[in-house]
């Protein structure tokens, strides 16, 4: 099992380079196609506000705006890309409607890598973050600072279809990590599950794992992200959104905790 394309959403500022960079790393890893995909502002998104109180010079002007920041951003993108020099990468710059065709690339592609300020809820790919993830359930890294593909990854396991989806696309970076830890919290859970037996699942299938037990019943959020500090772990898997999206709003939820976080990169899958 491996990964052979890896899509990064770009915005077409100097922000990208970042990104781009993080992606490059775990593409090379297993020798994938990058795909930098520019999604620019939707000019479609702005037609239900061109009604009868805008005069026709306006509408044009502002189109026209529209699409020559597109223009300037896809140039960017192609410029982000060819100095980071990753040899198997491709450039696609969307045209609208914009989510239909991020959309469908996202389906077309093993994970897709963001930054944390889109992860935060900040800057223009904000909401392309809660839709691939949330709404087409794509497997998504949140790229940080210090994000290694060979690094200590930890497992955040509560016998649950998130946490399981998670960690089973995830298996083939678990194999390249340096080293596993598998934590959970059972009294922060209202689920049976037992660390042992996801342990012996990951030896299966080529991956050395040791268990953590994390004492506690408060914010299951707070005692993942203070475990992989006391691991060491600069990736931490975990499922998405495990309760309805409009409770997870609302109430913040473990997800909402690890994204806002200045913790470990994310491997997220809903």
């Amino acid at each position: 099992m491996s990964w052979a394309r890896i899509m990064v959403p770009l915005a077409g500022t100097a922000h990208d380079q970042g990104v781009v960079q993080s992606a490059a790393k775990l593409a090379g890893a297993f020798q994938a196609e990058l795909a930098c995909v520019h999604a620019p502002a939707d000019m479609a998104d702005l037609m239900p506000w061109m009604g009868e109180g805008f005069m026709g010079g306006v509408q044009v002007t502002a189109l026209e705006s529209l699409k020559e920041a597109a223009q300037e951003g896809a140039k960017a993108c192609t410029k982000v890309a060819a100095e980071v020099a990753y040899p198997n990468t491709r450039v696609i710059s969307l045209e609208s409607p914009v989510w239909a065709g991020l959309a469908m690339e996202g389906r077309l592609s093993d994970v897709i890598v963001f930054d944390d300020a889109a992860a935060r809820g900040r800057g223009p790919l904000a909401e392309a973050f809660q839709q691939l993830v949330a709404d087409e359930q794509r497997p998504t890294l949140v790229a940080r600072e210090g994000f290694k593909v060979d690094g200590v990854a930890m497992v955040a396991w509560d016998g649950g279809k998130e946490a399981s989806r998670a960690m089973r696309t995830a298996l083939p970076l678990l194999q390249k990590a340096s080293s596993v830890v598998v934590v959970g919290a059972p009294s922060a859970s209202s689920r049976a599950f037992e660390l042992e037996r996801l342990i012996a699942f990951l030896a299966a299938r080529g991956v050395k794992a040791t268990a953590k037990v994390l004492d506690g019943s408060g914010d299951a959020g707070g005692l993942l992200l203070n475990a992989a500090r006391d691991t060491g772990a600069n990736l931490l898997v975990a499922g998405a959104f495990g309760h309805p999206r409009l409770q997870e709003f609302i109430f913040g939820g473990t997800t909402r905790t690890l994204l806002n976080s200045d913790g470990p990169s994310l491997f997220l899958s809903h």
